[in-house]
């Protein structure tokens, strides 16, 4: 068996264990970087850390944090309240402003989990208030944190964008983000029209006593219902010094990466520690919330794929999936299995481990490059509402006043029609077009 091979497998018992025993899949992957560098590879520790992204942990550590200080002040508490008034808590539009906060979340740098478990408890606290279906809330709340989920400042797609740059592709933030963004509305939209959001049309609006305009009331905290959730009718919490200045730090990110082409990273984790000199005491709170499990796993896992390049995994991988003859047909399989690694496993690790592999056979030409990291992106994160991934997991939890086990067959059936749709949709629309 030749090395590149016992790579591979490595890599696919990686994926296998950190499924089926919930351990970290980054922290298996650094693992497995040890054993097959040093075993298969005779690499010594230098060369298997020269795999280690530096540049995609600092964004991942400077986005969540800067993040978490939102979170742990109120801020993000703030948003979903100021959104719902907005729209005079109009119950056919609440469906709707989930889906936008959660984008927006996410495209500012939130990770997408994070983002659904700051809103599902809200948006399925309403579900059940209002009689709305839970299916089409967790829906439009997942796909919300994915449409925005690949942003040029997001998580997703900084590491996505990184990845692209470091194996020398040709890449377009833009369509990335456009790609997911089009993709998760409009099925969201499908969503909201099967599962019953038009008849919300005719419900009329969330009592105004549930929605007094935000400011108007003093800064408590949320309290607990029964069931250990923040109750829809939570007090609304006031625009605070410390939330106005974390606002005014989260559109400064923006600002300064999409205008002047700033380090994300860098301006994340600048602007979350001027705002810890400030408020030391948010600031403890906050650095336990950034999301170490995240950072473990891509570097873990990009640090595998150093691995696998530099003994020459890549190329073969790559050629081996050009040797399938049809190129288009290769792309598809491509997305397919990323659509379903992805709802079982990390969507982040499987673009990670999914780009670095098809390198060889998207620099042949006969497929776009561009289009296709779009796709197979688009293809690895639009499963997961799958109940078996985080997001899936999360509205789960989350839903209030269901029958579990129907809820969870609910999801199963929702995230198996995505696996079996997405991809192709994608493929058709992104890449058949531009073959050749």
């Amino acid at each position: 068996m030749s090395p590149q091979v016992v790579a591979i497998i490595v890599l696919a018992v990686v994926f296998l264990v950190a499924t089926t025993r919930s351990i970290n899949m980054g922290a298996l992957a650094f693992a497995a970087a040890f054993g097959v560098g040093t075993l298969v590879a005779d690499m010594d520790a230098d060369a298997i850390f020269a795999g280690f992204p530096g540049d995609l942990f600092v964004v991942l550590v400077g986005v969540t944090y800067l993040f978490a200080i939102a979170k742990a002040n109120g801020t993000t508490d703030w948003l979903v309240r100021a959104a719902i008034t907005l729209v005079g808590g109009r119950l056919a539009l609440v469906p709707w402003v989930m889906f936008v906060i959660t984008a927006a979340l996410t495209a500012i740098g939130a990770v997408s989990p994070a983002a659904v478990a700051i809103v599902a408890p809200l948006a399925l606290g309403f579900a059940a208030e209002y009689g709305i279906s839970p299916l089409l809330m967790g829906a439009m709340v997942v796909h919300g944190a994915q449409a925005g989920g690949f942003s040029p400042i997001s998580v997703y797609g900084s590491i996505v964008n990184g990845i692209v740059a470091r194996e020398g592709l040709p890449g377009n933030e833009i369509v990335l983000f456009l790609a997911s963004f089009a993709t998760n509305l409009v099925i969201a939209a499908i969503v909201f029209v099967v599962c019953g959001g038009l008849k919300l049309t005719h419900a009329g609006t969330v009592a105004t006593r549930r929605l007094a305009p935000v400011g108007t009331a003093s800064d408590k905290p949320p309290s607990p219902t029964g069931s250990g959730k923040d109750s829809p009718d939570t007090e609304p919490v006031t625009l605070t010094l410390d939330r106005g200045a974390t606002l005014v730090a989260l559109i400064a990110l923006v600002v300064c990466a999409l205008g002047f082409d700033l380090d994300v990273g860098l301006t994340a984790i600048t602007l979350a520690v001027l705002l810890s000199v400030i408020w030391p005491d948010i600031s403890k709170k906050a650095i336990g919330q950034i999301t170490w499990p995240t950072v473990l796993l891509i570097c873990g896992i990009l640090t595998y794929v150093g691995v696998m390049e530099e003994m020459g995994t890549i190329d073969y991988a790559g050629n081996a999936v050009s040797e399938v003859g049809v190129p288009l047909l290769a792309a598809l399989l491509i997305c397919y299995i990323g659509a379903l690694v992805s709802a079982f496993a990390s969507s982040v690790g499987i673009m990670g481990a999914l780009i670095p592999l098809a390198v060889p056979f998207l620099t042949e030409g006969t497929v776009g490059p561009i289009a296709m990291i779009a796709a197979l992106a688009v293809s690895s994160t639009v499963v997961d509402v799958s109940p078996f991934s985080t997001n899936g997991a999360l509205v789960l939890a989350n839903a209030h006043h269901v029958d579990r086990d129907r809820f969870f067959r609910q999801l199963l059936v929702y995230g198996g029609v995505i696996v079996a749709a997405a991809p192709v949709a994608v493929w058709l629309i992104l890449i058949v077009p531009g073959f050749g």
